[in-house]
């Protein structure tokens, strides 16, 4: 199986990065039961969602989060990848609150 790969721009300090990513990973345990470990600033996740199974890795760099997913297939490629960067985005953003984000959550 192939992999997506995604990087998303940040503007926020590294460490409330990585803060921001936990919360969509969290968020992504809670809705879909995603899975994620972290060893430092590099984590993975393993899980299915929506029927879709999903293993993957990223990590939080300085000025952006960078990783790869499993490929969905030439069908769902484009959708993974548009929610993949979207989340990631949302969660990034430094002018909303993490807990403005959460409030938020679909």
């Amino acid at each position: 199986m192939g992999m997506i790969k995604f990087e998303v721009p940040s503007t926020v300090p590294v460490e409330d990065s990585k803060k921001r990513v936990e919360a969509l990973l969290s968020y992504w345990n809670r809705k879909y039961g995603i899975t994620s470990s972290w060893n430092g600033m590099k984590a993975t996740m393993k899980g299915k969602a929506v029927g879709v199974t999903i293993d993957g890795n990223l990590e939080v760099l300085a000025n952006k989060i960078s990783g790869e997913a499993s490929d969905p297939g030439m069908l769902l490629r484009g959708q993974a990848q548009k929610y993949l960067t979207r989340k990631f985005s949302e969660y990034l953003d430094g002018s909303r609150s993490l807990d403005d984000i959460r409030g938020k959550e679909d």
